[in-house]
Order: structure tokens, then C-alpha cells, then sequence
């Protein structure tokens, strides 16, 4: 079995729950494992590294203590701030932040010949905003910390008290390229707590709005790799075949970003979307070129080859996702492991590597791409007439409900809790959340002048993480 994510739930009388999601081999079903707390508990981080991150995360913003922690220091709220109270927490009531920056907390590093860098937080072009501190001696990277959540917007706690259906629109807004994937997931936490089926015309067009967003996310990550290694039109060629796939999703859905159009119980709307295979005939092609272009390369391969490794191990241990995790070696997609939507039904492959290097992982997401693609042509050629909502009634009570999604980046999850119809709890599990903290080991003991190439083949937001 492996850990996906951890959260905390205050209920009344001030009690708090501490949920644990567990996947298994050749299972559908996850396992949760709840444990009723005091404020303090054991960190169970040094037997399973991947909860380092949401141990401090609860402790900062839930107010759970967790003691013997093995990194005792701040992840969200930043060296040198603090808050009265704990947002996430039963004591809350609008405390703003407070304090002045301090660097962050690093181990020491005792050698004369030793440089420091601060990046950040405000770096050049359109890349988002996080602080990103190098130990080096000459051009060899001897040890990297990146300073996130810079970003941090508090969503968790503006979801709190909204209407289940209308905060649909939040959830849309936690990454914008991965609009479509976040209400999906959404939509399916409150569809499992309120007992709704989704119709299936709905389920196949829920497939073919999160694969068009798939879509235009791997091309972005070939353009921005490509300028990474230097290829000026591999990385215009990548960037144009991006804005395509946006100007089809907005002739389609009415949102280059696939938005406003998911909503609790299947679609606002109906899409004509039967002659999509039809009007993507060429499109096929011109990105099989692409890509077909950037593997012929030997200036580009060459700058990938044995870039960023990251071992298999490590790769579970920390909780890798999505493309960089197959292209370690674990063959793992919520889309096949844990069916939804339409994908029952669909047909398509995991591509997985083994070497677990920048070029492994560009590979798994030419192969997705293509995937992407397959699954639109199927899931168009299956479409009938019928509805695309579901009736149903808001239940009395209170209920509580899983959905998620194989984003571009990985596994996406949301867990909801609901009484009378407004939401009391939402926890947010992010693919970058688990791949921000494994991508620091594919640095250490690297070169600066590969930096670049392996934050880009790893396909990282900022935004998506920080929450």
C-alpha cells in the first residue's frame, strides 16, 4: 500500500480527526484510516516520508502538534512570521500575519569555498513566484532548498461555509492550467457524498474536457522544455500547437481554459463535440511531427540523457506523481488504478519508464500525449443523445465524500465535508504538492548550468502547490 495524502477535520466540541488515504495494489477502493487526536501526536514522517510535508502543513495551519518531527521547520508560514491562531483551526477568527522576512532555515555548510545564491522570489519571465536558495562551488550544486508558498491564498479556508454547487467556481481557480481536472474532482467529492449519477453522455464529455486540458499541458512542457535546451523553434513549434489546442477549447466549451462548465451532477451545459476525432485529424499529425522532431534531435536528447535523476525509491518514499513518478519506474494513474468518469469504458495505455531522468520523463508525456489524444477520438465516437445533469436533492445532514482526477501533473484529490449543503471542510491534495518535495533530490549533487533543463522536465506550478 502506499500514502496519498493527510488531513485534519476539527469537529464539534473541539476534537480533531486525522485522515489518512492509503491506495492498494490491484484495488479501487482506497483505504482511510482515521485517528482521533489531542493537539499532539507522533509524526509518523520518519517511516513515511511523503507525510513530512502535510505533518507541517497541519501544524502550522490546523494547530495539531506533531511531535519528533525530523524537519522542525516552517513550510507555509515563513521563517520569521507567525500567526495568533491557526487558520485551519478551532480557535481562528481572522487573525491577520505578522512578522518580517528572515532567510530560510538551511544546514551549514562548512567550507571556505562555498557560495550561496537567493533566486527569488521575484525571478525573470512569466515564472511564478518562489525563492529558490543554491550552496555551490563553482558550478556544482552542493545543496538546494526551494522557499515556497509565496502563493499561499488560503483556499481551503474560503471554501469553508460556501454552497457545495457554487463553490465549483473556486475550485477552478486553484491552478488555471488545470482548471478543468480541479472541478472534476471537485464535482466528483460532492457527487459521492450526495449519492449522484452522473449521466453518460456527461462522463464522456467530463473525458474529453480534462484530455483537451492534458493536451495543451504537455505541449506547454515541450515548449518550455525545448527553451530550456536551447531549441528556439522546438520551443515556438510547442508553444504554437499549445495556443491551438486553447483556441479549440474555446470554440468548443466557450473557455480557452475549460472553464465554467463542469458543475456539480455533470455539465452545465451540452457540447457538440461528436465531430472532434474529425476536426483533429491534422492536428494528430502535425504533433506527432513535434514530437517525432524533438526525439530526432541529438543537441536536445543530449542535454536530457541522465538529467535530474530520480531512483525509484525515493520516488515512492517522498510520493512522486504523475509523469515523474512513471518515469521512475511506478506505474501508477488513477484514471486505470481507480476508474471514474468515463474511463471504464475507454481504452488506452500507461506509458512508464525506468530511468527516471529528464529524458524518461519527457518520453512518458509524448506517449501521454498521444494518449490524450486516442482518448478524445474514443470518447467523441461513443457520444449519444441524452441528458448532461443529473436531478437530485441537497440531502439534510451532514455527509462527506472523495473525488479525483489524473491531472497533467499527477494525482488530484478532494475530500469534502457537507452539512445542510455548505461546506465545512475541503481538503485539497495537489500532484506539485508531492512532486515540489521530491524534485530538491534530483538537484542535490548536480551541476547549476542543468538546473533549468530539470525543473522544466519536471513540469511543476507554483500556484498549484501553494494553494
Amino acid at each position: 500500500m502506499r500514502f496519498l495524502m493527510a488531513w485534519h477535520d476539527w469537529e464539534e466540541d473541539d476534537v480533531c480527526v486525522l485522515r489518512y488515504l492509503l491506495s492498494r495494489p490491484e484495488n479501487p477502493q482506497f483505504l482511510l484510516l482515521e485517528l482521533r487526536a489531542s493537539r499532539q501526536i507522533p509524526s509518523l514522517a520518519k517511516l513515511v516520508p511523503l507525510l513530512g510535508w502535510y505533518e507541517r502543513e497541519m501544524q502550522e495551519l490546523g494547530g495539531v502538534e506533531f511531535l519528533d518531527h525530523p524537519e522542525p521547520y516552517p513550510l507555509v508560514i515563513h521563517e520569521g512570521y507567525q500567526l495568533a491562531a491557526a487558520p485551519l483551526g478551532p480557535q481562528y477568527s481572522g487573525e491577520s500575519i505578522a512578522g518580517a522576512y528572515a532567510p530560510p532555515t538551511m544546514p551549514e555548510v562548512a567550507n571556505d569555498q562555498v557560495q550561496d545564491l537567493y533566486w527569488g522570489p521575484v525571478r525573470a519571465d512569466f515564472v511564478e513566484t518562489g525563492e529558490f536558495h543554491f550552496s555551490y562551488i563553482g558550478e556544482a550544486i552542493l545543496h538546494y532548498h526551494p522557499r515556497l508558498f509565496y502563493k499561499h491564498r488560503g483556499l481551503e479556508k474560503r471554501f469553508q461555509g460556501m454552497s457545495a454547487e457554487s463553490a465549483v467556481f473556486l475550485a477552478e481557480r486553484v491552478s488555471g492550467v488545470g482548471s478543468a481536472c480541479h472541478a472534476l474532482a471537485y464535482c466528483q467529492a460532492v457527487e459521492a457524498a450526495w449519492g449522484i449519477e452522473v449521466p453518460w453522455r456527461a462522463q464522456l464529455l467530463r473525458v474529453i474536457i480534462v484530455e483537451l486540458e492534458r493536451l495543451y499541458n504537455h505541449l506547454h512542457f515541450f515548449g518550455l522544455l525545448a527553451k530550456t535546451t536551447t531549441l528556439k523553434v522546438g520551443s515556438a513549434t510547442g508553444l504554437l500547437l499549445e495556443e491551438r489546442v486553447k483556441q479549440l477549447n474555446g470554440k468548443l466549451t466557450g473557455s480557452r481554459f475549460l472553464r465554467g462548465l463542469l458543475c456539480v451532477g455533470g455539465l452545465r451545459r451540452d457540447l457538440a463535440a461528436e465531430h472532434l476525432a474529425g476536426n483533429l485529424e491534422s492536428f494528430i499529425y502535425e504533433a506527432d511531427a513535434y514530437l517525432q522532431d524533438l526525439h530526432d534531435t541529438a543537441t536536445h536528447l543530449d542535454r536530457l540523457m541522465g538529467t535530474g535523476v530520480l531512483p525509484k525509491q525515493a520516488a515512492f518514499d517522498q510520493g512522486a506523481t504523475g509523469p515523474v513518478a512513471r518515469a521512475s519506474g511506478l506505474d501508477r494513474d488513477l484514471r486505470r488504478d481507480h476508474p471514474y468518469a468515463a474511463y471504464p469504458k475507454l481504452r488506452f495505455n500507461v506509458p512508464v519508464r525506468e530511468k527516471g531522468d529528464a529524458m524518461a520523463r519527457a518520453e512518458v508525456r509524448a506517449e501521454s500525449l498521444r494518449e490524450a489524444l486516442a482518448l478524445i477520438v474514443q470518447a467523441s465516437g461513443r457520444l449519444k443523445p441524452g441528458p448532461v445533469r443529473a436531478d437530485f436533492a441537497i440531502p439534510d445532514g451532514e455527509q462527506a465524500g472523495l473525488g479525483w482526477a489524473e491531472s497533467p501533473r499527477g494525482s488530484l484529490l478532494y475530500a469534502v465535508r457537507i452539512r445542510a449543503g455548505k461546506l465545512q471542510r475541503v481538503k485539497i491534495k495537489s500532484p506539485s504538492f508531492s512532486n515540489w518535495r521530491v524534485f530538491p533530490l534530483t538537484v542535490h549533487d548536480t551541476n547549476l548550468m542543468d538546473y533549468a533543463i530539470n525543473e522544466a522536465s519536471f513540469g511543476l506550478t507554483i500556484a498549484g502547490c501553494d494553494r
